[in-house]
């Protein structure tokens, strides 16, 4: 009753709805009739025996109805009229207020509400764009149609097609051959609606089912009119349709295979980059050429430390980018379906990292040999000042020593001068012998300097070669005097004692006061507070001895004034100066002057070294203390993020967040590795060598931050992969929290993987037939091929997520995209290249044309292309 008074009240409102209705509803079943070869004139009339009727439903649903009653009897006709009403509702139409006896005494209106029943179950019913209803559906489609056309705005079915545009727009979009849109004008609507409908009865098939006129001349056309008509035109297109649908998921296909094949050509490109940097930096790391001196060495390390500061750590941002760019692109592939991504050879990931190996162990002993090495140098420039000392002061003590020992003198001598010259002679032995020693040093600090690779080592040795010959020489010029002076000793006899007691004490003496102003003056190299303490004691216990020295100077002093006062006493007029020693009182004073200067000198550079070595000592405790600090941080913060990645807190856009967060608490501690770092330059700069308040290395706390980031970095990107997976398969946040609350229960030692008997165990709980026999071990082999291609012979969570995903999601498939080009061949099996340009935008149809094969099948045509490899290969092992 509900669709009877709707009807009557739609024909009430516009009296002329019923003369549109009639024209068109009479024109759509003639459309159809007249395949059965008939027509009809009067809508009313020419169904009130049912025969038409029921040939109308046989001919639009292609089913055979109930033998029709030919008798004329109204019974007849009664009962013919019921076997058409009793098809429609078989449909699932429910029939209101249309009764058999209303169509057989030809009620206009009830005969034209059952037409409309007819035309909305087999014409729009079936319309359904984008899940809509079959009405809103058929003005959806007729929208999109018609979007691109000016003056064109369908909101309806009625007042939105008056002006007449709209149809054309639609036959334009379809058949743009057939109406120049452009020369149409929105101010003579009848000359647009003929235009329209003559061309869709003259090439489109379609009957005249309104009059221009009608249309124009009513407030607002009919609905129910507008919709049969416009039917006709979805119908005519559906092909077209087809065809479109087609194109967008070839387009779809294609678009995610040309992103993917710009990903592989990204990671290709950045680890080509990222190997040729590291194939030119480890032989700059291996090359152990050492330099001659300390600035060139420092300034190898200063290189170096700009390496590790400037050069290496945007590389360890493309490293671990370069790994999350390799697992995001194989998500991709897999949620699309295609076969994972194989670099080219040397590109792997894995070769990569091995690569990073080798340069981080070139790293490791690059640096370690240029610390070696300035210790190297810094003992060779010690040992070379202070050959150059002791070589000067006994260079220097050897100057005019051959002359003396050469001279004649004792031909010509008393006795009293040949005692003289022989006792000056032992004198002058006694000094010879104490400076054997010196000798020895300067030969064994110049064989040091030989060992130890001094790049001035010939010159030393040149220098060394010079003073032990001339000691040889010394020692037989001094055996050769003595002799002389021993033939003629007994004929020399006055020797003064007191002069030869001076010589004799003096020489020692004065021999010590050499080696003391040596030993004060000798450059010293100390590494920490205990050696320069050490020092420190050593000197203290020299100073200690001074009291003593000088105990013994004024004794060798007094022995002077003794002779002084004997030859005074008798008269007696001295020739000159000792004549046992060249040693003069004067002397002695002035190198006893000499030390005393010397003496707080020493103390000064001592205690100037302990400052320095206190400052050192300094620099150890405060590196040790940041280092003993980060170095448990950066453990914390690893065991912290393995928790995060197996707990299940909230969804994953809550763990991503959570990750970014901490991975930005992270970042905001670097300026404490970069305090580290400056702490580690000046003990560097400051030559220390070890630390004892910590077990930490600058090199082991870089590495742990650089795992740091990168294990941060690796985390949330396995969480944007599975948020991808998770919106691409469709998972709901309760199914991917029953797949982690699986995994981490199965995950006995939190590893983050399953082994491959924790997995068979996980996939038995969840229902799978993987138990130990032929079949189980045959279904378990398959699907551990799925989830570690690698062999590896362990499961990832992503892997575990995407296998449980696999079965209950819909993909694009090779035979699906076989079906699509189908269709747009026009089920053909090719398709050529006017097909593809003209259904396919212009980039992805030239994509098609670049990488189909030629067809050779026995129905090819010139220029034929193969679609169905083409098709096959985006889903399989292909160069494409």
């Amino acid at each position: 009753m509900e669709q009877e008074n709707d009807w009557d009240r739609d024909l009430l409102l516009d009296p002329a709805w019923e003369k549109q209705q009639r024209k068109t509803f009479t024109a759509w079943c003639n459309s159809h009739l007249r395949k059965a070869g008939t027509q009809i004139e009067n809508i009313e009339e020419d169904f009130r025996d049912g025969l038409k009727l029921m040939l109308l439903l046989e001919v639009i649903s292609g089913e055979r109805l109930p033998k029709p009653e030919r008798g004329k009897m109204r019974v007849h006709k009664i009962n013919n009229v019921n076997k058409a009403l009793d098809f429609i509702a078989s449909k699932g139409v429910k029939l209101v207020s249309i009764g058999a006896e209303e169509i057989v005494d030809g009620n206009a209106k009830m005969t034209l509400g059952m037409i409309w029943t007819i035309i909305l179950r087999f014409a729009i019913q079936d319309i359904s764009v984008e899940e809509t209803s079959a009405k809103e559906g058929l003005l959806l489609w007729c929208q999109r149609k018609t979007a691109p056309y000016k003056n064109v705005n369908v909101q309806n079915f009625h007042i939105s097609w008056k002006d007449g545009l709209a149809f054309n727009a639609l036959i334009h979009r379809h058949r743009p051959e057939l109406i120049d849109y452009d020369k149409l004008r929105k101010d003579d609507p009848v000359t647009n609606l003929n235009n329209a409908f003559e061309v869709a009865e003259r090439y489109l098939d379609i009957p005249k089912m309104l009059d221009a006129e009608d249309i124009v001349g009513t407030l607002r056309p009919d609905e129910k009119a507008i919709m049969t008509y416009v039917s006709c035109f979805y119908h005519a297109f559906s092909g077209a349709q087809k065809a479109e649908t087609a194109a967008n998921r070839i387009c779809k296909v294609l678009a995610v295979n040309q992103e993917n094949e710009h990903l592989m050509e990204d990671y290709e490109k950045l680890a080509s980059d990222l190997l040729e940097w590291i194939r030119r930096t480890i032989p700059w790391l291996e090359n152990r050429a050492p330099e001659k001196t300390m600035t060139e060495m420092q300034q190898k390390l200063e290189d170096f430390r700009d390496y590790r500061r400037v050069h290496k750590p945007p590389k360890v941002q493309e490293k671990c980018q370069l790994e999350i760019n390799f697992n995001t692109l194989q998500t991709k592939l897999r949620l699309s379906n295609r076969p994972a991504f194989m670099p080219s050879e040397g590109r792997m990931v894995s070769d990569i990292n091995g690569a990073w190996h080798k340069l981080e162990g070139a790293e490791k002993g690059y640096e370690e040999w240029l610390l070696n090495e300035i210790r190297r140098l810094e003992r060779l420039d010690h040992l070379a000042e202070k050959f150059r000392q002791k070589a000067a002061i006994h260079e220097s003590w050897t100057d005019g020593k051959e002359t003396m020992l050469t001279q004649k003198d004792y031909e010509t001598a008393t006795l009293s001068e040949i005692k003289a010259l022989l006792k000056k002679h032992e004198a002058f032995e006694s000094d010879l012998a104490a400076h054997q020693d010196r000798v020895e040093q300067i030969a064994a600090i110049a064989q040091e300097l030989n060992e130890l690779d001094y790049y001035d080592s010939p010159s030393v040795n040149a220098r060394c070669q010079k003073i032990c010959e001339q000691w040889d020489a010394l020692g037989s010029l001094t055996q050769n005097r003595r002799e002389s002076l021993e033939r003629t000793e007994k004929q020399l006899e006055s020797i003064d004692e007191l002069y030869l007691e001076y010589a004799k004490r003096a020489a020692p003496f004065n021999n010590w006061m050499e080696g003391a102003m040596e030993d004060l003056q000798d450059m010293f190299i100390v590494h920490n507070i205990e050696e320069i303490q050490g020092l420190i004691t050593a000197h203290d216990q020299f100073k200690s001895t001074l009291p003593e020295a000088n105990k013994e100077r004024e004794a060798i002093q007094a022995i002077q004034a003794e002779v002084q006062k004997i030859a005074q006493y008798n008269g007696i007029k001295l020739a000159g100066n000792n004549p046992y020693t060249t040693i003069t009182p004067q002397s002695i004073d002035k190198k006893w002057e000499k030390v005393q200067q010397l003496v707080p000198q020493r103390d000064q550079a001592l205690q100037e070294e302990l400052a320095r070595q206190q400052s050192n000592d300094h620099l150890r405790r405060q590196f040790a203390n940041q280092a003993n600090m980060i170095g448990p941080w950066i453990q914390n913060k690893m065991e912290e993020i393995g928790r995060i990645s197996i707990e299940m807190n909230g969804t994953l856009e809550d763990q991503l967040t959570h990750l970014r967060q901490y991975e930005q608490s992270i970042i905001e501690y670097k300026p404490n590795i970069d305090q580290l770092e400056g702490d580690h330059q000046l003990i560097q700069e400051a030559l220390i060598f070890d630390n004892k308040y910590t077990s930490y290395t600058m090199e082991h706390l870089r590495v742990g931050w650089e795992q740091l980031l990168t294990t941060i970095a690796r985390t949330i990107n396995e969480i944007e992969n599975q948020i991808l997976t998770r919106d691409a398969k469709g998972i709901s946040q309760e199914q991917l929290h029953e797949y982690r609350t699986s995994f981490n229960h199965f995950d006995k030692d939190h590893s983050g993987v399953l082994q491959a008997e924790e997995f068979k165990a996980c996939l038995i709980s969840l229902g799978y037939d993987v138990e130990n026999n032929k079949q189980g071990d045959a279904e378990f082999a398959r699907i551990m091929g799925i989830v570690d291609p690698n062999n590896s012979g362990a499961v990832t969570f992503q892997a575990f997520i995407d296998f449980m995903s696999r079965e209950t999601t819909d993909t694009d498939t090779a035979d699906q995209v076989i079906a699509s080009f189908k269709i747009l061949a026009g089920d053909k099996n090719y398709i050529t290249a006017e097909e593809l340009r003209r259904e396919l935008p212009p980039d992805q149809a030239e994509y098609c044309i670049a990488r189909m094969a030629p067809y050779t099948g026995p129905d090819a045509v010139p220029g034929a292309l193969d679609y169905m490899s083409f098709s096959t290969a985006l889903y399989g092992e292909s160069d494409l």
